[in-house]
């Protein structure tokens, strides 16, 4: 099996004792990695060939940034952010080649407060990824696009509605755009798998969520048909977010027959 990973480790300097733990405990083959919090040259790549781990990475400093890890491989960049707004430096894509998969790790903007620009720019970020996943889609290609969509998707994505219904994440024209997505014939695998919902990726720091379990999904792994095919079992190291000074997410995956 090929388990394709996507984590927001939410700063990887920061973090970098548990990156470094959960890839030792799990082993995917790739890892697609959000919220880096660094610059080029500050990414630790020795760290992870330490492991077997070939990586590219897109950053940023402080904030944003993108990378891939690939187990007993080097991923072969295909392209880095999305066409359509040359003024837009966020560092929140990178496509890249490898184990025979087409792999993009994403990291949509968040959107709050809304209304307002930074939730326009949101809804114009998927729209320029909806046009890229249909190019990907084009090419007939085994892909996987995983990353933190900042997107709950359905009212059993969240542990309560009422709780985020003002929220960015949650608004109508964030979840269209999403559906949006699919309707071009990608699939969610966790949502297709987990119909009934209730699977959570994300615990925030505040108010006591993760003790209380106060999650909700957003973190997600789209799969075109070709990968689609091969769809095996879904996951979500939930033990990873409980462990000292950890990320507010935790890793979620998908595993792929041969």
């Amino acid at each position: 099996m090929l388990r394709i990973a996507s984590y927001n480790i939410n700063g990887i300097k920061a973090r970098l004792p548990r990156l470094l733990e959960w890839l030792d405990d799990t082993r995917p083959a790739v890892a697609c990695l959000q919220e880096i919090k660094t610059q080029d040259e500050g990414f630790p790549a020795s760290e992870f060939e330490k492991l077997g781990y070939g990586a590219i990475w897109h950053g940023q400093k402080g904030f944003n940034g993108v990378a891939i890890l690939a187990h007993d491989a080097q991923p072969v960049e295909v392209r880095r952010g999305l066409e359509g707004e040359p003024e837009d430096e966020h560092s929140r894509y990178l496509e890249a080649d490898v184990h025979g998969l087409r792999v993009a790790t994403i990291y949509l903007p968040n959107g709050n407060p809304q209304p307002g620009p930074k939730f326009d720019y949101k809804l114009r970020w998927m729209d320029r990824l909806r046009k890229r996943a249909a190019q990907i889609m084009a090419e007939e290609v085994p892909a996987v696009l995983a990353g933190d969509y900042n997107v709950i998707p359905r009212d059993n994505d969240t542990y309560s509605v009422r709780a985020m219904a003002s929220d960015a994440l949650m608004q109508p024209e964030s979840r269209a755009a999403y559906r949006r997505i699919l309707a071009d014939g990608w699939t969610d695998a966790i949502g297709t798998l987990r119909p009934a919902g209730g699977v959570w990726t994300y615990w925030d720091y505040q108010a006591g969520a993760w003790q209380r379990d106060h999650g909700f999904r957003i973190d997600h792994l789209l799969l075109s048909p070709q990968a689609a095919d091969r769809l095996s079992a879904i996951g979500v190291d939930k033990d990873h977010r409980g462990r000292e000074k950890a990320s507010d997410h935790a890793p979620t995956w998908v595993e792929l027959k041969p």
